[in-house]
């Protein structure tokens, strides 16, 4: 990719300035490394829904133009497509367009298909998570080729043959940037973390009643669940009801450093939700040397310290095998990189 090249990023939502950590890390570290890689690339991220605020801007050296879209329907939705069309034309008519990378196959997919059909440019869609399943009407509007297709996982990949009968051609996941876990390891003083939205997907509440059953046979043991979300006063009765207040802390949302420090003092990290694209959270885990055990398995390989289990009994049980028989090897596990990552998904506008 040379100087005079352009990428476009379409997606719902950017961070709103450089401190903004907590608004998707995984695209956060996708795009800073994209442009670490190919310093001479001009990339320019198009933010439909969020910051909730209209201009353009720098965030570490990129270029990002926000729309404040709020997700609004109706008129106000035809009109955000008109002001993102009309930017699109724009950087095209001044720029020479290497490609364009669309987040989640959605509107941004919609937009991105159009555009570089109409100009006869390379367009990828990176299939996250839930625009894999049934109920996006998407798919049917987008009329997608297998090979614009990129989905996070195998599971991913997989989903999204069996609800809308297209294989995605491409299965490129996450990874991690080995420069985040720079601080020294610290004592494992936390039995048990979890961290990500409080939503009914996560299933929090599985969390909560796990650890209930584990504090029987473990009196002592010492929780930590970060995140912010509408299940949180739910959260919070369930571990009153269930004498969990000396053992369960909700720390809130937490900047991402701080999340990664709290998976370098934990022993287990626990995973519950229902369903899930990767679950960047946990390749994070196993870098900091934390064991992992999820519901959702994304590769069809197996991944070091990364245990599945297919019901709540089966995970309580494998967390009290781990608590109760420690491993003292916890070292730091990257079996993904997100340089290699970049290089894959970069290799495909070539």
């Amino acid at each position: 990719m040379n100087n005079d090249e352009t990428l476009i990023i379409l997606t719902p939502g950017f961070p709103k300035d450089e401190a903004d950590s907590t608004c998707l890390p995984m695209l956060q570290q996708f795009t800073r490394t994209l442009k670490e890689l190919y310093p001479r690339l001009n990339i320019v991220v198009l933010s439909f829904q969020y910051p909730f605020f209209e201009k353009t801007y720098k965030w570490f050296d990129i270029t990002v133009k926000s729309f404040a879209g709020r997700n609004k329907a109706g008129l106000s939705k035809l009109l955000l497509r008109k002001k993102i069309a009309a930017v699109l034309k724009d950087l095209h008519d001044a720029n020479k367009i290497k490609g364009i990378l669309s987040f989640w196959l959605g509107e941004c997919a919609l937009m991105g298909k159009r555009f570089a059909d109409k100009y006869g440019i390379k367009h990828y869609c990176w299939i996250q998570g839930q625009d894999a399943k049934a109920g996006n009407k998407y798919v049917k509007q987008i009329k997608p080729n297998a090979d614009e297709l990129i989905a996070l996982s195998d599971f991913i990949q997989a989903e999204f043959e069996k609800n809308h009968s297209i294989k995605p051609q491409y299965v490129i996941s996450p990874g991690i940037d080995p420069k985040s876990f720079i601080a020294p390891a610290v004592e494992r003083d936390i039995d048990l973390l979890a961290a990500g939205s409080l939503i009914p997907l996560k299933q929090y509440d599985i969390f909560i009643e796990i650890i209930a059953e584990i504090k029987k046979e473990l009196p002592t043991i010492k929780v930590v669940l970060i995140g912010a979300g509408p299940e949180k006063e739910k959260l919070e009765k369930l571990i009153k009801k269930t004498g969990l207040q000396s053992s369960v802390t909700l720390t809130g949302e937490l900047p991402h450093t701080e999340v990664l420090q709290h998976m370098q003092r934990a022993k287990i990290f626990l995973h519950p939700s229902s369903y899930e694209g990767f679950g960047m959270v946990c390749l994070e885990a196993l870098a900091a040397g934390t064991k992992v055990i999820s519901f959702v398995k994304p590769m069809n390989r197996e991944i070091s310290n990364w245990h599945i289990v297919q019901s709540k009994e089966e995970m309580k049980e494998k967390v009290l095998q781990i608590l109760q028989h420690p491993d003292t090897n916890q070292s730091p596990s990257m079996p993904f990189l997100m340089n290699n990552s970049v290089k894959t998904i970069a290799a495909l506008f070539e």
